[in-house]
Order: C-alpha cells, then structure tokens, then sequence
C-alpha cells in the first residue's frame, strides 16, 4: 500500500474554545492517535469508530488544559488524556519536558506517559509521525509532522503564533522555534493549528509566510520590539 494511501488523518472541530482535535493513524491496520483529546472523549472515540479506527494512544502538543484536559489555575476541562485512558487502552505520547506539567495537571500517572525527544518518531502501520520540540508557548511544546501535514497545537496558527505572556512561556525560545525549527520546514507543508482562529482551517506554509506577520520578523531584536521587550 501506498504510505499516502494508508494514512488516515482528521481534523476535528471541537469544544467552546474552537480546537482543533486530530486523528492520525493507519488504515491499513485499522488503529490511529489523537492529538489533544480534550473536551469530549465519547465523540472523539466515536468518531474514529465511525471510519472502522480504533484509538490506541494520544499525542500531546503542550498540557494547557483546553488540550488535555484537567485543571490549571481554576480552569477545569472536561474530557482529556486521563478519561481517554480509562476508555481505551491508550499511551500518552509527551515531550519529555512537558512530562512533570502534564501530570499535575490532568492526574495520570507516569506508567501512563512515553516520554519524547525532538525528532523521535511514532510509528503506526506505513505512517511515520515525526516528534519536533518546539518550545516557546510552553517548555515542552511539540508539533507532528506527517507526511507533509504539520499539526501545530498552539505553536503556530493560521495567521498568528501562540501566545508568551503565559506560565512557563518563552518569547525567545518561540522565536527560535519559529525561525529555526519551523523554518526549515518546506514551503509545501501543510499547516493544520490547534484552534481555527484564521480564515481557513489549513494553509500551506508558502502562504503562511508570505502572509503571517510572525513568519516575516528578520531578527531577534525585531521580534523582541514586537513582543513588547
């Protein structure tokens, strides 16, 4: 089969914050992971079941709650990483800096979690999903690169970035994120954000950069003055 052929990949619109929730997996051998289950598990394993997949693990892209679930400063999300464990026989795939945070936060156990570094890679059937930390909204912040398709969390949104004014966040490190890391990606990438904030719920990263203000700034002092530093 066809690595194109056998991927299964959904994007979901999900919860009062307008996340995006994804569904990446192979159809060869009928199994797929979530990414941020937040908000509604019921639905989200529903929905796999519907196109004949089964969830077997979850990836992470930060632990901020309307992602993972939990609570965090008072705010508490229904749904998430530790309801999905006890509905699915399920692995929670996290950078290993967001580890300890994500715990706290959601209350799973470490036996519960794979611990990751930048560039490891998940494997299910021929889909290949490649791990890259990017930091900046949060320490251990990851984006999923597969096949062409870049899921972002809040790294990255059509037309802005994630916020880093927050716990824990790093302008200087979203900085590098976004001119290094993200900036060796091609220009045919596929965007596809944690929130659908923008016009349309994917854009190619060609256009990206030739249209997000945060995709354009030519050097840390640049982006330190836009920042507000």
């Amino acid at each position: 089969m066809n690595v194109n052929d056998d991927l299964y990949f959904r994007q979901i619109p999900l919860g009062p914050m307008q996340n995006f929730v994804y569904l990446i997996g192979s159809r060869r051998v009928g199994q797929c992971l979530v990414v941020d289950p937040a908000w509604d598990t019921n639905a989200l394993i529903n929905a796999a079941g519907e196109d004949g997949m089964t969830i077997t693990g979850a990836l992470v892209t930060h632990y901020h709650p309307d992602h993972v679930g939990g609570q965090m400063m008072g705010f508490k999300v229904p749904g998430g990483i530790a309801e999905l464990i006890g509905k699915a026989d399920a692995k929670i795939h996290v950078n290993k800096y967001e580890a300890d945070g994500l715990i706290k936060i959601t209350g799973v156990s470490e036996n519960d979690l794979i611990r990751h570094t930048s560039g490891d890679l998940v494997e299910i059937g021929d889909v290949k999903i490649e791990l890259l930390h990017t930091p900046g909204h949060t320490p251990g912040s990851q984006c999923f690169l597969v096949h062409s398709r870049l899921v972002a969390g809040d790294t990255l949104f059509i037309g802005g970035c994630g916020r880093v004014d927050l716990p824990g966040s790093d302008p200087n490190a979203m900085y590098e994120t976004l001119t290094g890391t993200l900036g060796k990606l091609s220009d045919d990438v596929v965007l596809y954000p944690g929130h659908d904030y923008g016009a349309t719920p994917s854009s190619s990263l060609a256009e990206q950069r030739r249209t997000n203000a945060y995709l354009r700034i030519r050097s840390l002092e640049e982006w330190q003055r836009m920042m507000g530093r």
